[in-house]
């Protein structure tokens, strides 16, 4: 850790220096302000043009241009403008150029020490004595599984609030058949992180695998947990396959490993996920490739797309209706996109693969869609001023079912 402390030092040093250096031209600039003031004329400016004034005033006086109650009301209130001009002027004495020159030493042991503090507790500092254990261990010519699992229990009793100790010695856990402490720190890891979809998958799937693959009640209650904060989750849905597939109910298996691989990212997994498949299917005597197809093709989004009754007298029956599906962030062409006409509405599509522009952007690439519904009188792709338009976010992208559509309702106007 001694590079990262002399990093910080680095990084302060700059700001420390910024405290220093207005003391160190503290006397040029009172010796400045001190002949300034020596040399201000100011006052005897204003003395002088009261002066100035009231000669005029008495000028005036003397020629009859004015009485001698308005003589009066307005020498006085020269004379009063005159003390309002001194009394404002009042200066206090300068401060020696030495004057709060103890106050810096305070202040940057005050900017050390704060900066340290949120460091300490905000800090990665934990974070990176784990990757320096990593690195040491990699590089030790003795190093060793057991050595790395050593290292990272005792640093564990040192940060027992650190999320990523508890994720890293879990794997290491269950990698060499210590269930028991695998169990044990991700509960630890759930309490830290809460009870997120990826965490409680994780633990039923160890606790499943503990209990020789069977659902106990355990295990199903955090199955059901699960599912109901991500019905996608692929690691429940690949426990729910292998309980399945040792059940004999081959059809529940396979569907259960087509959904967990549509929402699964590891290429590794999926592709055992799909061997399951194929020997699933063939205990069905299912052609596994036409199968398979069918599994590609059933990827996608279930559609309604409705007009809003207040729009119906703005398009013509004959209009385009161009509905288009799309990734989150817009950096792909649309997935998946089907052309209609507005007398058709309302109406209920699928938008998979088979919809796609093309083979590098397809619907079943992505997890979640954004759909966008738009009619065109001009039947041009390109959006135009007039255009009636709706859409939908965040729309779950799996197996194709009948019971469940995404409803799309066009109800503004493309300006």
């Amino acid at each position: 850790m001694t590079p990262l402390w002399i990093a910080i030092a680095l990084l302060l040093l700059p700001a420390l220096w910024l405290l220093i250096a207005p003391m160190r031209d503290a006397r040029t600039l009172r010796d400045k302000l001190d002949h300034f003031e020596a040399n201000d004329t100011a006052d005897e400016q204003n003395v002088a043009i009261f002066k100035r004034r009231l000669a005029s005033l008495e000028a005036a006086h003397e020629r009859g241009d004015m009485d001698e109650e308005r003589f009066k009301e307005d020498r006085l209130e020269l004379e009063r403008s005159l003390l309002e001009d001194t009394a404002s002027r009042t200066k206090r004495p300068l401060k020696t150029a030495t004057a709060g020159r103890l106050a810096i030493p305070l202040v940057m042991v005050a900017v050390v020490g704060a900066s340290t503090f949120w460091y300490q507790q905000n800090g990665a500092e934990g974070d990176l004595t784990l990757y320096a254990i990593q690195q040491e261990v990699q590089n030790d010519p003795d190093g060793s599984l057991v050595m790395y699992l050593e290292r990272m229990e005792a640093e564990a009793e040192r940060q027992p609030n650190n999320p990523n100790v508890w994720s890293s010695l879990f794997p290491l856990y269950r990698e060499t058949g210590q269930s028991d402490k695998a169990v044990d720190a991700l509960e630890r890891l759930i309490a830290i992180e809460g009870r997120i979809p990826p965490l409680l998958a994780q633990l039923a799937q160890l606790r499943f695998f503990m209990a020789e693959r069977e659902l106990t009640p355990e295990v199903q209650s955090l199955v059901d947990e699960t599912l109901a904060q991500d019905p996608r989750q692929p690691t429940v849905l690949g426990l729910l396959g292998i309980h399945a597939f040792d059940n004999g109910d081959y059809e529940t298996a396979i569907d259960r490993w087509r959904r967990a691989v549509a929402n699964i990212e590891d290429p590794e997994t999926a592709s055992s996920l799909r061997e399951g498949i194929r020997v699933a299917q063939e205990r069905l005597g299912v052609e596994p490739e036409a199968a398979a197809v069918e599994a590609a093709q059933s990827q996608g989004v279930r559609v309604t797309v409705s007009l809003d009754e207040a729009l119906m007298d703005n398009v013509s029956d004959d209009a385009s209706v161009f509905i288009t599906a799309r990734d989150m962030k817009g950096e792909l062409p649309p997935l998946a996109v089907i052309r209609a006409q507005v007398s058709e509405l309302p109406m209920t599509v699928v938008l998979d693969d088979n919809a796609a522009m093309s083979p590098q952007a397809q619907i079943s690439q992505v997890r979640e869609a954004r759909l966008v519904v738009r009619v065109s009188q001009s039947g041009q792709a390109t959006p135009q001023p007039g255009d009636l338009f709706g859409d939908l976010e965040s729309v779950s992208v799996g197996p194709i079912s009948e019971d469940d559509a995404a409803n799309v309702v066009i109800d503004r106007v493309f300006e």
